[in-house]
C-alpha cells in the first residue's frame, strides 16, 4: 500500500508558469505539492531563453568588433567559444536545480520529482505515493522538441537546442533543420564563432509565421554573414556520411555538416499524463481552457500545454490569471489579442498581435504602413548593422492597430509601444498624434504611420 497525502493544490510541471503558480499558492497559505520531472524552472533558464540569449549576446560582440572596420578604424577579432560555454554553465548552476527547488520549498511548497500521473479528479500518482488535492489540479507540462519523420534521422546523434545550448566546442560546421527562431538565433551565433552553417526550411521563407518583408530581410542577413538559406526544400532522408552527417533534398542534392540540428518546432507532452480519467482529451495537441485558465472542474493548465504561444512570458501571465482564480480572487480574463514575441537574431524581428494575412483571414479590413529602418534617422546614423523594418497592421474599419512587427537592431525594444496600442485598441489619431524622441529607432513608427495613413481608404 502506498503512501498517501492530502494537500489544497497540486501543480504538475515546474517551468516558469507552473513554478509561479505552486510558489504563489504556497506564499498565499495553501498547502501545495509541486512535481517536476526535470529541472525545475523548465526550459527557459536551463536551455532555452536564458542561455540561448548568452550566446547571442556573446556573437553580437563579434558582429560589433568586425564592424569597426567600416565606420570607425580596424580591429582584429578571435573567437573564444570558452567564455561563453563557462558563462552558460556558471548561469545553469551546471544544470542542478538545487537554487529553485530551495526556493519553492522556502517559499512554503513541498517538492517531489518523479513523473505524475493522473488518477482520479484531485488525485494525483508519483511512484508509491499518492496526492489528494481537495482543490484542484495544475497542468503545466511544457513542450518537447519535434522531431520530423524524416526516414534515417532517428538514427543519427542529432542535436536538439538542449545540445547546442550545452556544446563546449564549436562544430566545424553545422546543419540546421528549420528556419523558425529556435533554429536562426542558434544559426548565426554558430557561424558567428567560425562554424560553416547551413539553413534548410521546408516552407518558402524563413520564419514564416512572420510578414514576408521581415523574412527576406533576415535571409539576407544571414546570407550576407556567409550562412547558406535553402527555403522550400523538402527533405527526404537522412544519412552518416562518414564523419559527417547528411540530409538528403527532393530536387535530389544532399546538404552535410558535422553536426546536424533539429529546430523543427515543438509539441506538448501529456499523453501519459492520465488526462483521460478528468473528461479531458489525451491526444488533443493542446488542454483547451476558458479565459481563466480552467480545464475542467478543479484543473487549471497554464503554459506551453494550452497552445496560446511558446513563450515564457505566456506562461507567468497564465500563471498570474490561474493563481487569482483558484484563491478566488478578482482578477483579468485572458486576452490574447497583443501577445509579444520576439526573434533574437540580429537584427531582432519583434512582432505582436496578427500579421496582415492573418488579419485578412479573419476578414479584416486591412492597411498597411511600411518604414525601411535605415531610411530613418537613427538608421542612418546606425550606417553597419541597421537593417530592419517597421510595419503596421491596421483595422481600417475601426482605425486602430490590429498587428505590427518592429525588426532592427533594438526590435524587441521598440515592440513594446506597438504591444501597448495593440492591447489598449489606441486609435491611430491618437498613435499619430505622439511626440516620439530624435533620433531614436521607434521614431521610425510615426514614418510607418504617416505611410499607412496616406494609403486609400
Amino acid at each position: 500500500m502506498g503512501n498517501r497525502q492530502r494537500v489544497d493544490v497540486v501543480v504538475i510541471g515546474l517551468g516558469p508558469g507552473g513554478e509561479e503558480v505552486a510558489s504563489r499558492l504556497a506564499e498565499a497559505g495553501l498547502a501545495v505539492v509541486g512535481i517536476e520531472k526535470e529541472l525545475v524552472g523548465g526550459e527557459c533558464p536551463y536551455w532555452g531563453c536564458v542561455p540561448s540569449k548568452m550566446m547571442i549576446r556573446a556573437g553580437n560582440l563579434l558582429a560589433e568588433a568586425r564592424r569597426v572596420d567600416q565606420m570607425a578604424g580596424t580591429a582584429t577579432v578571435r573567437a573564444d567559444w570558452a567564455p561563453v560555454a563557462r558563462r552558460i554553465r556558471e548561469a545553469t548552476d551546471n544544470w542542478d536545480d538545487k537554487a529553485a527547488v530551495d526556493r519553492l520549498v522556502g517559499r512554503g511548497g513541498r517538492f517531489v520529482r518523479g513523473e505524475a500521473v493522473v488518477c482520479g479528479l484531485g488525485r494525483v500518482r508519483v511512484g508509491d505515493e499518492e496526492i489528494e488535492a481537495s482543490q484542484g489540479i495544475v497542468i503545466a507540462t511544457g513542450t518537447v522538441p519535434v522531431i520530423p519523420p524524416v526516414p534515417g534521422l532517428k538514427e543519427l546523434p542529432y542535436w536538439t537546442n538542449r545540445d547546442a545550448i550545452k556544446t563546449e566546442e564549436i562544430p566545424e560546421s553545422l546543419l540546421v533543420l528549420g528556419g523558425g527562431a529556435i533554429g536562426l538565433e542558434l544559426a548565426q551565433v554558430f557561424a558567428r564563432f567560425g562554424s560553416r552553417v547551413t539553413v534548410v526550411e521546408g516552407m518558402q521563407r524563413l520564419l514564416p509565421m512572420e510578414e514576408p518583408e521581415a523574412s527576406e530581410m533576415i535571409a539576407g542577413v544571414l546570407s550576407a554573414e556567409g550562412i547558406e538559406v535553402r527555403t522550400g526544400y523538402a527533405v527526404t532522408g537522412a544519412r552518416q556520411n562518414g564523419p559527417m552527417l547528411a540530409l538528403q533534398l527532393a530536387d535530389g542534392s544532399e546538404m552535410s555538416g558535422q553536426r546536424l540540428l533539429v529546430a523543427t518546432g515543438r509539441r506538448t507532452a501529456f499523453s501519459d499524463l492520465g488526462l483521460d480519467v478528468l473528461g479531458l482529451n489525451a491526444s488533443a495537441r493542446f488542454v483547451d481552457v476558458d479565459e481563466h485558465m480552467r480545464a475542467a472542474p478543479g484543473v487549471w493548465a497554464v503554459g506551453d500545454v494550452t497552445g496560446k504561444g511558446v513563450f515564457t512570458h505566456m506562461a507567468m501571465y497564465q500563471a498570474d490569471i490561474a493563481v487569482n482564480d483558484i484563491l478566488g480572487r478578482r482578477g483579468h480574463a485572458a486576452d490574447y489579442r497583443a501577445v509579444p514575441r520576439v526573434t533574437f537574431t540580429d537584427p531582432e524581428i519583434g512582432s505582436v498581435g496578427l500579421s496582415a494575412e492573418a488579419a485578412r483571414r479573419q476578414g479584416i479590413r486591412v492597411r498597411t504602413g511600411f518604414m525601411p529602418l535605415s531610411r530613418s534617422a537613427r538608421g542612418w546614423i546606425h550606417k553597419v548593422g541597421n537593417e530592419g523594418l517597421i510595419k503596421l497592421v491596421e483595422d481600417a474599419d475601426e482605425g486602430v492597430l490590429v498587428g505590427a512587427t518592429s525588426a532592427g537592431p533594438s526590435g524587441g525594444e521598440v515592440l513594446s509601444v506597438l504591444t501597448l496600442a495593440v492591447h489598449a485598441r489606441v486609435p491611430l489619431s491618437e498613435l499619430a498624434s505622439m511626440i516620439l524622441a530624435y533620433p531614436t529607432f521607434h521614431r521610425a513608427i510615426g514614418d510607418a504611420l504617416r505611410d499607412l495613413r496616406s494609403q486609400p481608404e
